[in-house]
């Protein structure tokens, strides 16, 4: 079910949301570059850090949640999902980026979105050691940082040919197929960028970046940047043109031309 939120909702819902980014910074960010434990979790990935400041910050933004909107459900990468009685869940990655985070490259950030049931109507990417706040909802996204504040717009790049590509790492792609299909995609476009995790989508939506492409991706690490993305102008979808916001693939684009032309390369690796 989808809960319908008046503007009055969303303005007080995002306010809310600025202040879980608060509680999270005031965790990581006396951990970043202090030299702070690294554990292993366990999964897929031959290295998967977690740190405290992961843990920590996850609970303490669910701590706000459960005393202000005890009736709204918790999904966070840390601590797993609770349902509420609402429809209405936050969406938590405490640390978006933790490879970056314990290198001492602030290329990391907290994703904080809000789902209404059918999809994220807000979406939070906080950086807090640069101070820059990219924040998508109903009416547009805008960059809140310490040069001021502006909305953003996505490029108006159309064909691959004159794109700039954002990746987080290309060993993602453990599928030959995918790997394949990224090669190919990479070799038609102007420029590729790697390491940039949530970042790169964010400056998708500045209009710095113009296109992103990923897989296995989780719901949390993709569902806030998607207000971000779409409230700029740009398209995401997975890679069969479906809904992304549970995980898996993703290709973001600053325009429906320029997604178009990547999804002719990449929709045959997953058909």
């Amino acid at each position: 079910m989808k809960t319908t939120l008046t503007p009055t909702d969303l303005d007080r819902l995002t306010h809310f949301a600025l202040r879980l980014a608060d509680a999270a910074a005031e965790v990581t960010l006396p951990h970043f570059r202090s030299g702070l434990g690294v554990d292993h979790k366990d999964g897929i990935h031959a290295f998967d850090p977690v740190t405290a400041a992961d843990r920590n910050a996850e609970t303490a933004m669910r701590d706000l949640i459960t005393r202000h909107f005890p009736d709204h459900g918790i999904y966070g990468e840390e601590h797993g999902r609770v349902d509420g009685a609402s429809d209405l869940t936050w969406v938590l990655d405490p640390i978006d980026g933790t490879r970056s985070f314990i290198t001492g490259v602030p290329l990391w950030g907290t994703l904080i979105g809000l789902n209404d049931g059918t999809q994220p109507v807000i979406g939070i990417m906080d950086q807090p050691y640069i101070g820059e706040r990219f924040i998508g909802r109903p009416g547009g996204t805008e960059l809140v940082s310490r040069h001021g504040q502006r909305v953003l717009h996505t490029s108006t790049c159309k064909h691959l040919k004159d794109a700039l590509l954002g990746n987080t790492d290309p060993a993602m792609f453990r599928i030959e197929a995918e790997r394949e299909a990224f090669k190919k995609l990479r070799a038609s476009v102007r420029l590729t960028r790697y390491s940039g995790d949530s970042y790169h989508y964010c400056l998708l939506a500045a209009g710095t970046i113009d296109l992103v492409v990923e897989t296995a991706l989780e719901p949390y690490d993709i569902q806030a940047l998607l207000p971000i993305i779409r409230e700029a102008g740009g398209v995401v979808t997975d890679w069969a043109g479906g809904d992304p916001q549970w995980g898996g693939h993703a290709v973001a684009a600053a325009t429906a031309e320029l997604h178009a032309e990547a999804l002719a390369i990449l929709k045959p690796a997953v058909s």
